[in-house]
């Protein structure tokens, strides 16, 4: 009878154990879990090329010849998104310069042509810093459509334009999306996003 009662006690003794180190096992998971959730690592920032970086005292020589000065690490990110510096023509000005593309063979000339454009859709735009940029990939003629529009930048208005252009272009065939999520909309005419992406690049290149 004594033994039968000490197996039991024993038995009971066993099962409080077990009882608790579950009950400790499923606090430490939870207690994990909990960490992992608060941590959010934060999104990696895009990087910038040696060659945009490189280019960088070529910027400033012409931004302060065209008075843009303020905007060099606008301009770079520009690059990085035109070409990534890469090429005989990153800025991708051949177009603003002759009318077609790859007829600037020459960094120093892109780069030139590329400051002095921004510089006149920056005044055009009347300091909508937004509105220049996205310009510089549309073309001059997105300003006039926006101030008779809205009269300001917004991500609605280059997707409205970019399947305006797309849709009333002779030939459509020329023109590729960009990005997939352009196809949604239609607006496969230049970059709907080229502000969102040259804004990243800038908010890495401002603190340097």
């Amino acid at each position: 009878m004594k033994l039968k009662r000490k197996i039991q006690k024993i038995t009971k003794q066993t099962f409080s154990v077990v009882f608790i180190l579950i009950g400790v096992f499923l606090l430490v998971s939870f207690l994990t879990f909990e960490k992992q959730e608060e941590f959010r690592p934060e999104r990696s920032s895009p990087l910038i090329s040696e060659e945009v970086r490189s280019y960088k005292p070529l910027i400033e020589t012409y931004a302060k010849e065209y008075g843009v000065e303020d905007y060099v690490d606008v301009l770079q990110a520009m690059m990085m998104q035109e070409s990534g510096g890469r090429g005989n023509d990153p800025m991708q000005s051949s177009e603003s310069y002759c009318g077609e593309i790859g007829c600037i063979k020459d960094p120093e000339l892109s780069i030139k042509q590329g400051v002095y454009y921004f510089s006149k859709t920056l005044a055009d735009a009347d300091d909508d810093l937004e509105l220049a940029i996205q310009s510089y990939n549309f073309g001059r003629g997105f300003i006039d459509y926006v101030h008779a529009e809205t009269g300001r930048y917004s991500q609605d208005i280059a997707i409205a334009f970019s399947k305006e252009m797309y849709e009333n272009a002779s030939d459509p065939t020329i023109y590729t999306c960009l990005r997939e999520e352009a196809k949604q909309y239609d607006a496969c005419y230049g970059d709907i996003y080229y502000v969102r992406s040259v804004m990243q690049y800038k908010d890495v290149l401002a603190p340097e």
